[in-house]
């Protein structure tokens, strides 16, 4: 049985602070409310994966707990690992220097709409993850999609980066 703090909490990391009760798009809201921590994250990138593993973890002891790992509509911590998973997207890696500059707030902006895309459409085993009805296809779907749009956002970077 769950206490009541246990539940307090679950709900509390499940919501990303409650982020996940907006009226309107909690997923986006989400999504939106993780973008200035992975910018922050990005200043030390070798922080970033395991803030997202962190998430994660976190995200599927919330999801059991407070939501019976069921997707409810305010559980935003996936959405949050997904976004913070496609933000590594904007890492520097040897040949491709990560975007400073107007570049960086472009590509932060690219981040956010892929990673939204590819949640919100589930392609092909995106939707088969997230069919599993369960705390593993809760996160599982979002991270799917987070590494679905770093890797499209990488293959961007790459092409722009050799068009100068």
């Amino acid at each position: 049985m769950t206490s009541a703090r246990t539940l307090a909490a679950a709900r509390l990391v499940a919501s990303f602070g409650g982020c996940g009760f907006a009226r309107r798009a909690p997923g986006t809201v989400g999504s939106l409310a993780a973008l200035p921590f992975g910018l922050a994250l990005l200043r030390a990138p070798v922080l970033l994966a395991p803030a997202v593993a962190a998430a994660s973890a976190g995200g599927l002891w919330a999801t059991q707990r407070a939501g019976g790992g069921a997707d409810h509509g305010w559980i935003v911590i996936d959405e949050v690992a997904g976004q913070w998973l496609t933000m590594l997207g904007l890492v520097a890696l040897p040949g491709l220097p990560a975007p400073r500059g107007p570049k960086r707030l472009w590509f932060t902006a690219g981040a956010f709409a892929l990673f939204r895309l590819f949640d919100i459409t589930k392609p092909g085993p995106i939707g088969r993850i997230d069919r599993r009805h369960d705390a593993w296809g809760v996160m599982g779907d979002d991270l799917a999609a987070g590494l679905a749009g770093a890797l499209v956002l990488l293959v961007l970077r790459g092409v722009m980066e050799k068009r100068g």
